[in-house]
């Protein structure tokens, strides 16, 4: 069934009230909170033909209708408008993420600034590296025969190693390989980097080679991601308050949000900016159908390198979450960007 404006109309209007007021929706609220133009007689009609076709139903013997995921669907699609944050929202987002030291506080003030701005459970990825690239590499002596060799990716992340060398190295020759490794990594993608630094060390005079090889093959160690992909949530607590809308799934729900697996699949694959918005049963997940779940992709340059979102029940605030999302995403991508 293609639905008309005018059903869409009653629709929105439908999914509104039921939002804020958790209450069943009737013909005559319809009539009186909404300028929708007909007769409640009209309306009555129209929500007939929106329950026979699966956007409505009515949960008990009341005059009222709620609606369906089918409906939460069609309505987030047909989503023309996107409920603008307020400018404290906005000035908040910028003052507590500008505070923000490194990568860790970026992400763990993402989450709580997410869960506190929708009032659901959050959930940020950090950067992944296998999508990253390098932004620089540093090689600091930390005692004689030791390195310490930092990596540092364009999503801001660090990752650090401690290489045990055969010889102690001096200033002038960490100096050189320093500047020759960046020359040839800096802004590489992860997967070049092996072959642009394969025969860095017949740069080198002889017995300087075994340091070389020693440094690189750390490095190289560097970039391979770790087996676990790192999360941060927060929020998990406001889903209380939604207890009775997760069809007694509530323990379930809250004992999925502390798999880690099940947080990464929840997230999805992260491959661009685009919000992604699940509901109810397109969640296969179990503990999940009763849930909605809003996501997008985050990263300097439009380059997502990693997920965020929140969860809550299928009766949220879609336009105000989607906006919620988009704009912490924006401006995390910026301060990455930035960083």
């Amino acid at each position: 069934m293609s639905v008309d404006d005018r059903k869409l109309d009653v629709l929105r209007a439908i999914v509104e009230d039921y939002v804020a007021t958790q209450e069943p929706v009737g013909s005559k609220a319809l009539a009186d909170r909404h300028q929708l133009g007909v007769s409640p007689a009209t309306i009555r009609n129209d929500m007939a033909v929106l329950e026979d076709e699966g956007y409505i139903t009515q949960p008990h013997t009341s005059a009222g209708r709620i609606p369906t995921d089918k409906g939460y669907r069609l309505f987030v699609d047909k989503l023309s408008t996107v409920k603008p944050l307020s400018v404290a929202e906005r000035r908040a987002i910028q003052t507590f993420l500008d505070g923000a030291v490194d990568l860790d506080d970026v992400v763990s003030r993402t989450v709580r600034l997410l869960a506190q701005l929708t009032r659901q459970a959050a959930i940020v990825q950090y950067p992944s590296l296998t999508r990253s690239s390098v932004r620089h590499v540093e090689l600091v002596a930390i005692a004689p025969q030791r390195v310490l060799v930092v990596l540092i990716t364009e999503g801001g992340r660090v990752e650090q190693r401690v290489v045990e060398l055969p010889a102690d190295p001096d200033d002038r020759f960490l100096g050189d390989l320093r500047a020759r490794m960046n020359a040839l990594v800096a802004g590489q993608d992860f997967s070049a980097v092996e072959s642009r630094v394969a025969d860095l060390s017949e740069q080198f005079d002889p017995d300087e080679r075994p340091l070389v090889v020693a440094i690189t093959a750390t490095l190289l160690e560097t970039l391979v991601e770790r087996h676990e992909d790192r999360l941060a949530v927060a929020g998990t607590g406001n889903l209380a308050r939604y207890g009775h809308e997760f069809d007694h799934e509530l323990e379930s729900l809250l004992s999925a949000l502390e798999e880690h697996v099940v947080l990464l699949r929840l997230l999805g694959e992260a491959t661009s900016p685009t919000l992604r918005v699940r509901i109810g049963h397109e969640n296969a997940l179990q503990g999940l159908s009763a849930t909605s779940i809003v996501t997008t992709g985050y990263g300097p340059d439009e380059q997502a390198l990693a997920s965020m979102g929140v969860v809550g029940p299928t009766r949220m605030d879609y336009p105000g979450t989607i906006a919620a999302v988009g704009a912490v995403a924006r401006y995390v991508s910026k301060i990455l960007a930035a960083g």
